[in-house]
């Protein structure tokens, strides 16, 4: 394990390091494709939620209430491993779909023969860790659980608006059962607990409890939802050649040493690295400076790098030893500044 003031690096595999990694704020995953690009990936995607499991379970196991997943993959690479995803207690937001422009299709379609339109894309699915209140009557999402704590202290929906001070938006927003639902802010939540907890039925104390004890605090309420800074302008569709200039990392591999920088070399150090771009669009929605990121599967910990330049701390592995030092040396680059 190489720690440095601005990151730790795990030279081995993730598993062996999960259990010494802070709590993350978000966790990028870039692992197996199931298309052998890698030593240890699968061969096609049958095996590749299996891949996965062990690294899912410990995600599942050490990340917070508020912990965002961002998972890179192709389509069918995704889709076989989000059963296991859902299963293991993460919530689907969206997918994001790295369009890399028409010129990829130059040298890798042969017409005559594809039976298929040609591929330009991959993508990266966010998720949210999925988040039930077990109260008295069991465990419940949240959207219902607050319905029925107001209901469950026999108060009238419409005093919900008195509790919060507004017009009629309580009601419509943070009590209602349809689709115009909304997560409330920590202040209304607070609002609503201590108004519930004073005019409500007293044989049902506490309302709006996390534990049974007491009634949620704004600051606890709003630590159970993940960070989200809006970025205006910015959709779920990412336009991006692939990394051919400046950026691109190039090497040559030597059996009896590692790969290092090269910059007269012609071969990309690997086959898929990911613009710093791009990972920092994911830090900047996400993350606050000082929170912490996890990248299991560093390659050339371009995720990471990211990180140390936005000045978050990165937790990131690397199983191969060639691409651990070149991500060793490009983290340090991006901690000297």
């Amino acid at each position: 394990m190489t720690q440095a003031a601005a990151y730790l690096l795990h030279r081995g595999d993730a598993r062996e390091a999960y259990e010494g990694w802070p709590t993350p704020v978000t966790i990028i995953s870039d692992g197996a494709y199931g298309v052998r690009g890698f030593h240890g990936d699968t061969v096609g995607t049958e095996k590749i939620a299996e891949w996965y499991r062990p690294h899912i379970a410990a995600w599942s196991r050490l990340a917070g209430p508020a912990t965002t997943l961002w998972f890179w993959n192709t389509e069918v690479g995704w889709a076989t491993v989000h059963p296991l995803l859902v299963q293991s207690g993460w919530d689907y937001v969206q997918a994001v779909t790295w369009d890399k422009g028409i010129r990829h299709v130059a040298g890798n379609v042969n017409g005559k023969s594809i039976r298929r339109f040609p591929v330009v894309s991959e993508i990266c699915v966010f998720y949210q860790r999925r988040f039930e209140v077990t109260g008295p009557d069991g465990p419940m999402p949240v959207q219902r659980w607050m319905r029925h704590e107001w209901q469950r202290a026999a108060l009238a929906l419409n005093k919900a608006n008195e509790a919060c001070g507004v017009a009629n938006a309580a009601t419509r927003k943070y009590l209602t059962e349809d689709w115009l639902w909304y997560w409330p802010p920590g202040a209304m939540m607070e609002r609503l607990a201590s108004y519930a907890n004073e005019h409500g039925r007293k044989s049902g104390w506490p309302y709006y409890s996390l534990d049974g004890q007491v009634a949620v605090t704004a600051k606890e309420w709003d630590a159970l939802r993940y960070k989200w800074r809006h970025a205006h302008g910015l959709t779920n569709v990412w336009r991006l050649a692939p990394l051919h200039g400046v950026e691109r990392v190039k090497g040559t591999m030597r059996r009896a040493a590692p790969r290092v920088y090269n910059p007269g070399s012609l071969s990309a150090a690997h086959l898929n690295q990911k613009p710093l771009e791009f990972m920092h669009r994911i830090l900047n929605a996400v993350t606050d400076p000082g929170d912490v990121v996890w990248e299991p599967f560093g390659g050339l910990a371009s995720a990471s790098v990211a990180a140390v330049q936005a000045g978050r701390f990165p937790c990131v592995a690397e199983v191969d030893p060639d691409f651990a030092e070149i991500a060793a040396q490009r983290l340090g680059d991006a901690a000297a500044g």
